[in-house]
Parts: structure tokens; C-alpha cells; sequence
């Protein structure tokens, strides 16, 4: 990944880093938060990984080891499948799934949350979000179900990948893992849409302090947060 831009607001005592593996208004990042004082917090039992692909998983383990990498699980096929994957920890402790594709434009392919419904996750977010569902799978031996959500393929999309574990209905979500972001050309629309199909707004649709991007939140059935950013105030604040 490539630092893509870096934010600092002293008003609100916090600092972004904007990371990616392209510019920030074609691909998808991942944003680093730094609260003034606080150095440590609890990832909880929720949030799952973030996934990347990359063309060779063994190689990549290899040169993360090199490096000093912490990784926790050795390259192999997946429970109950044949993708090769391996798993990684940053210094903070969120999990990165190694994902072996060819060539992908998004390396940066997945977001995993675990819901307590799977159903209700995937009516929320075909109907409240638009998303689509990509591939469903489950796999009984190891007593999960899947479910790719997302507004494009897999292999040029990231996505978000919901698990259900049987018999789990909910998961301590901790305070560290915050949100994910989207696109929208008009917040006030998709903040009404949410609200009719059960999203809860934490936010309501307005401009950010010190920015005067404008954006609205939500929380989903289960709690996971979402925001959404509105496109054409977004370029303005990458050409700042």
C-alpha cells in the first residue's frame, strides 16, 4: 500500500491516514485514525479482516516474514474450499486475509463482518444500500454461511463479506473498527432510504466541522456502521 494522503484536525482532536493500492476517488482505502492520547483499543469478537489479493500467497508470506510481519496462519486452502489464503496481523491487531486471484484493478477486496442474522443482513443491504448479492455459500462441516455483498464483481470489487457462525446471534464489537464509507450523490435521499428499510442514522446528513464535506451514518441490524460521503463535496476535498 501507498500512504495517499494524510488529514489532521485539531478541532476535533484526531488525525487520518489514507492508504491504498490506487488514488482514493477510483479505488478503495483504508483509513487510519489516530484519537490525541489514546494508544490503545479492543478490536472485539465482531469485525473479522480485512482481505487482499495478491497473485501469489506463499511469496507474500515469505517477504511479510522478512520484514517482521506477524503471521497467523500459513498459506493453504480455505475451510472447506480451494482458494489459497493466509492470515496476517498488523501491530494493532486487525486481521488481513491474503487472498490468492491473478491481476485484480482492487487489491483491496473485502471487508468481513459477522451478523447474527444472515437474511436480515442481506435484505438491509440489497434494499437500504443497493448492494447486490454476489455469491452465498455455506459450509456446514465448519458450521458457517457467507454471503458477498457489493455493487460489482469480486475480482474488480471490493466487497463486503458478512458471516454468519450457526447458533451466534450476536459479537462484541469493540471500539476500535469504526466504519465503511460509500459514495453517494445526495446524503439527505439516502439517509430517507435507509431510515424506510430499518437503518438506524447516527448521523443526520450534514456537513463535517472543519471539512464541509457532507455525509450521514447509519448503524445496520446488527450495529456495524456505515457512512456516506457525498461524491462531488469528496473530490473538492482531494483537490484541497
Amino acid at each position: 500500500m501507498k500512504l495517499l494522503r494524510r488529514r489532521d484536525i485539531p478541532e476535533e482532536r484526531y488525525t487520518n491516514a489514507f492508504l491504498g493500492y490506487g488514488p482514493e476517488d477510483s479505488h478503495f482505502v483504508v483509513e487510519l485514525t489516530y484519537n490525541y492520547g489514546v494508544e490503545s483499543y479492543d478490536i472485539g469478537s465482531g469485525f473479522g479482516h480485512f482481505g487482499i489479493a495478491v497473485e501469489d500467497v506463499e511469496k507474500t508470506v515469505e517477504l511479510i516474514k522478512a520484514k517482521g510481519g506477524t503471521v497467523t496462519r500459513e498459506p493453504g486452502p480455505v475451510k472447506g474450499g480451494k482458494s489459497v489464503i493466509a492470515f496476517i496481523e498488523d501491530p494493532d491487531g486487525y486481521k488481513f486475509e491474503l487472498i490468492e486471484r491473478g491481476p485484480t484493478p482492487e487489491p483491496l477486496c473485502q471487508v468481513m463482518l459477522r451478523v447474527g442474522d444472515l437474511d436480515r443482513a442481506i435484505s438491509f443491504y440489497e434494499k437500504a444500500f443497493g448492494m447486490e448479492l454476489l455469491r452465498r455459500k455455506d459450509n456446514p462441516q465448519y458450521k458457517y454461511t457467507i454471503a458477498m455483498m457489493g455493487y460489482g464483481p469480486e475480482d474488480k470489487h471490493a466487497v463486503l463479506e458478512l458471516t454468519y457462525n450457526y447458533g451466534v446471534k450476536e459479537y462484541d464489537k469493540g471500539n476500535a473498527y469504526a466504519q465503511i464509507a460509500i459514495g453517494t450523490d445526495d446524503v439527505y435521499k439516502t439517509a430517507e432510504v435507509v431510515r424506510q428499510n430499518g437503518g438506524q442514522i447516527t448521523r443526520e446528513p450534514g456537513p463535517l466541522p472543519g471539512i464541509s464535506t457532507k455525509i450521514t451514518a447509519c448503524t445496520d441490524p446488527d450495529g456495524w456502521k456505515s457512512v456516506f460521503v457525498d461524491n462531488l463535496d469528496f473530490l473538492k476535498e482531494l483537490e484541497e
